[in-house]
């Protein structure tokens, strides 16, 4: 049963000791520890955090992708690093405090419906108290200097998961279109659509949109979807 979901998004910024001086990702960190701290409280008996990255898999405990990203940390043995997605949720748990146990799996970036039906029906299968943590930017073409460039079909699809999850509307999240968010670089579509299987047929929940803005030029939500009355 899950009891409870949060979004967050997982640029690298969000480690603290790439942002230099000036912490740029605090706002969006302190969204996120509050998500997380709202989960945490709901006092699952598991997290299992599902993110993006090249190919579907279930990931131990590993070290988090820090010199990869421009950090100085010391370099892990590419066997033993996380993907990005999942390092960044294992320091996000770590900063709220969850000591809990995590189990956590990747989704391919273009995973196809079926697979993410698959996805999210094996988490909701599980049995005890699952807390869900789903890591997944939106576009990443909102502006000139963005990764991507500008490109203004960006604003409409990032409003459509915006949406969605503030109003814990399962539906949208899989009505996402694959190959428009391929082109619009939106790295969480493939975790949200895992997110939306899981919830299939569940309890209602209670949604609250925590953050949802382009600083950077990509798209970074921070949600939550806890059970009880809509």
């Amino acid at each position: 049963m899950i009891v409870g979901t949060v979004v967050c998004p997982h640029p690298p910024l969000l480690l603290r000791e790439l942002t230099g001086g000036q912490d740029v990702a605090a706002e969006l960190r302190k969204a996120c520890t509050e998500a997380l701290g709202a989960l945490t409280a709901l006092a699952p008996d598991a997290v299992v955090v599902v993110g993006g990255h090249d190919a579907p898999g279930e990931h131990a405990g590993g070290a988090v992708p820090v010199r990869g990203f421009g950090g100085t940390g010391e370099r892990a043995p590419r066997e033993r690093a996380l993907p990005l997605s999942l390092g960044v949720a294992r320091r996000l748990l770590d900063g709220a405090g969850y000591s809990g146990p995590v189990e956590m799996l990747t989704v391919a970036w273009d995973a196809s419906a079926a697979e993410t039906e698959a996805a999210g029906a094996r988490i909701a299968g599980r049995g005890g108290r699952v807390g869900l943590l789903v890591m997944g930017d939106g576009g990443a073409r909102r502006g000139l200097r963005a990764p991507g460039h500008l490109d203004g079909r960006a604003f409409d699809f990032d409003e459509g998961i915006r949406r969605s999850l503030a109003e814990g509307d399962r539906a949208g999240l899989l009505r996402l279109d694959p190959g428009l968010a391929a082109e619009l670089m939106v790295a969480g579509r493939a975790a949200f659509q895992v997110m939306g299987h899981a919830h299939a047929g569940g309890a209602p929940v209670r949604p609250e949109l925590l953050y949802a803005d382009d600083p950077f030029g990509v798209m970074y939500f921070v949600a939550t979807w806890l059970r009880g009355a809509g």
